[in-house]
């Protein structure tokens, strides 16, 4: 009869676990798709122009404590195309296609105002744009209305960059718009070699030399076969640009895709509209989730390969803490190839739950998240009076840390009884064992 009772509550346990397990599946799964209805344009990927949130609330600073230090790391903002060959192929394709008088009318619109902007866009091939500038502009003005008391009295803050000159270009806006708050901060802007492994470690031109894997597979590539994702808006593209394909260069998935990545660029450098009615946010929006996917695997595989960034974290933050350095931030500007990576090595967001289902990829990460401009903050608390009485190190137990992507709170998976704080101790403890577990792994 025990045994029997026993038999029934485990059952009963685990068809409430499952329960539990749906709700939240089903949760999550309206709280994404919720997000990308609100604003179609998250549709883009990494291609999403920042959405700024000065409207978001921020958890209450825990009583008796202030923040004191930002360490961050940065996408740089707006561009253009990152190569010519895109430019070029739709020019080549445009060119062809009306010579033949194989263009509709809604494709001869989009080929005339191509024609206009074609300068343009060939010179400003991967340059920051004007939208890129303005967008670290005002993240620099919300980190500094958010966080003032870190910023208030001056300070001394420490800039670095990767070599490009779109990543240079957005370190400045920042910096100068920081300098615009507060006259009395002094900041070091430094693009140089000899920083690259605090922010693009994988550098061709890094001196310092890493070996670790680059290639690794997220789990549900093995069951990809699971997912089944719409389609379809490849052929109406070419309905809607061409009477015929017949004779036209190229193989047109290659063509169609290059429309697609020429579509999400455009709201970046000021020429949304070009394209007329040929492609749209929703159509976008409604193959997300497939290319959401492709995403996922792009910056699962080198995340081990930004474990230098993350020493970099830590090493400066410890420095704060311990009194050898009086910096009030630590800025960081690269590129989505460090910053996807990174959010999924420290788990942003669930970003390193690894799902072995394809369907529930888009639960834990969400490709928008590396938009242009993208960024990562750590906002590091200390009890006032440690602060008020400093003369030299912090006890680094009574140190909390908080982490913002793009603006808003996240959840790290390192224990806590306060979140969205977490202790920096067991934030500390928790990627060292971490990095030395990946260490491991990667001989």
């Amino acid at each position: 009869m025990q045994n029997r009772i026993l038999k029934a509550v485990f059952l009963l346990a685990m068809l409430f676990a499952g329960m539990m397990n749906a709700t939240m599946c089903w949760s999550q799964n309206m709280a994404v798709m919720d997000q990308l209805k609100e604003d179609p344009r998250r549709g883009y990927g990494n291609d999403y122009p920042y959405r700024h949130t000065d409207d978001v609330k921020l958890t209450k600073t825990p009583k008796g404590y202030k923040a004191f230090y930002i360490s961050h790391y940065a996408r740089h903002g707006s561009r253009y195309y990152w190569n010519a060959f895109m430019y070029k192929e739709i020019d080549s394709l445009l060119k062809v296609a009306h010579e033949k008088h194989l263009l509709t009318a809604e494709g001869e619109a989009f080929r005339e105002k191509f024609i206009a902007a074609k300068d343009e866009l060939q010179a400003g091939v991967s340059e920051l744009s004007d939208l890129g500038w303005q967008q670290h502009q005002g993240i620099a003005r919300t980190m500094y209305n958010n966080f003032t008391e870190v910023f208030e009295k001056g300070g001394n803050v420490m800039a670095i960059s990767s070599l490009s000159g779109r990543c240079v270009l957005s370190m400045s806006a920042f910096c100068q718009e920081l300098v615009q708050c507060n006259p009395k901060l002094e900041i070091r802007e430094q693009s140089s070699r000899k920083t690259l492994d605090g922010v693009v470690p994988t550098d061709g031109q890094n001196p310092v030399k890493h070996n670790y894997p680059k290639n690794l597979k997220p789990r549900y590539e093995k069951n990809r076969s699971m997912f089944k994702g719409v389609n379809g808006l490849r052929d109406r593209i070419a309905e809607r640009m061409f009477t015929s394909t017949e004779g036209l260069p190229g193989v047109m998935h290659h063509t169609t895709s290059n429309l697609i990545n020429l579509y999400t660029s455009l709201p970046s450098i000021g020429h949304e509209g070009m394209m007329g009615n040929i492609i749209t946010d929703e159509e976008i929006a409604a193959e997300w989730e497939g290319g959401n996917l492709g995403s996922y695997s792009w910056v699962f595989g080198p995340q081990l390969q930004m474990i230098p960034i993350l020493e970099d974290i830590i090493g400066k933050a410890d420095a704060v803490i311990n009194g050898s350095n009086d910096r009030v931030a630590d800025l960081r500007f690269g590129h989505d190839t460090c910053l996807g990576p990174l959010t999924v090595l420290m788990g942003i967001n669930g970003a390193d739950k690894d799902p072995e289902d394809p369907n529930e990829v888009k639960y834990y990460y969400q490709n928008w998240e590396t938009c242009k401009a993208s960024n990562i903050q750590l906002i590091f608390y200390a009890p006032r009076k440690a602060l008020n009485a400093r003369h030299t190190a912090i006890n680094s137990s009574d140190v909390l840390v908080k982490c913002l992507l793009n603006g808003e709170e996240a959840t790290l998976p390192v224990p806590t009884e306060c979140s969205p704080y977490y202790k920096w101790s067991d934030f500390r403890n928790y990627y060292l064992n971490a990095i030395i577990s990946f260490k491991s792994r990667s001989k």
